[in-house]
């Protein structure tokens, strides 16, 4: 049985880029339903015992898609931390973005471009392949670049309820204020 998970920081830890009302909603309600469907659609599927993970790679139709929108919503929360000005990677990933993408802002501008360019609702995702190169990748719905083996990193909800709340139709300020609230240790740790 899967549960919700716990946030490194107070519903409050995120503002002004995310407000306490979108997080008591968008955590506390949104993703706990996913958390409920995923529970209850689970039982005499053959996957009840599985981590979140084997779940998403093996599972098709409604577990999929709630035990998808569970582990991306997981990743997405537990990748932040107060708001900084001028937060940038540092570490491992730094030196992977540097290599691939020249330096930061070239590795940002994509990541934003493709944010901005996702039609409808879905995910961005920085992931790391098996032959440790970056991949940027625009995922619809409840998909999540696991499923291809690579190793998700960093993710962007583009679903509107991520941000209606604060930014109503303005996408491109909650991408552009998303940067802010990267933590980028927790980044690191996701590197295998």
């Amino acid at each position: 049985m899967e549960k919700l998970i716990t946030l490194p920081y107070p519903d409050n830890g995120l503002e002004p880029v995310i407000s306490a009302q979108t997080i008591s909603f968008h955590h506390g309600k949104h993703l706990q339903t996913y958390v409920n469907n995923l529970n209850n659609a689970l039982p005499n599927s053959g996957l009840e015992n599985l981590p979140l993970t084997e779940i998403v790679k093996q599972s098709t139709g409604a577990i999929f898609n709630n035990a998808g929108q569970t582990l991306n919503h997981n990743l997405y929360f537990l990748q932040f931390k107060s708001p900084t000005e001028n937060n940038s990677p540092q570490g491992k990933i730094a030196s992977l973005i540097d290599t691939q993408y020249g330096n930061f802002d070239q590795f940002k501008k994509q990541f934003t471009q493709q944010s901005t360019t996702l039609f409808g609702s879905g995910w961005v995702w920085l992931s790391l392949t098996k032959d440790n190169k970056l991949e940027i990748s625009q995922e619809p719905n409840a998909q999540n670049p696991i499923t291809r083996g690579n190793t998700p990193l960093l993710t962007i909800d583009i679903w509107e309820h991520a941000y209606y709340l604060d930014y109503q139709n303005k996408r491109a300020e909650y991408i552009n204020n998303f940067w802010k609230i990267i933590n980028w240790d927790v980044i690191n740790s996701r590197i295998a």
